[in-house]
């Protein structure tokens, strides 16, 4: 069995309240990886190109304010 799948099978166990904090947990822990991949991804400057694209964009009058 793998690890994997024994986590599967815990979480088939777990109470409904478990399954909720779990659920929360999980959402928390995503959104930080999300965070760091993110400042990781300005840092290294891989989107400098999407950047400059946009304020190309803006200076060409190509966008709008909301």
């Amino acid at each position: 069995m793998t690890k994997i799948e024994k986590i599967e099978e815990e979480i088939r166990r777990l109470s409904a309240k478990e399954l909720a904090l779990l659920r929360k947990w999980l959402r928390e822990y995503d959104a930080q990886a999300w965070d760091l991949e993110l400042e990781e991804d300005v840092r290294s400057g891989k989107l400098d190109s999407l950047a400059d694209a946009a304020l190309q964009g803006y200076k060409n009058g190509e966008s709008t304010e909301f």
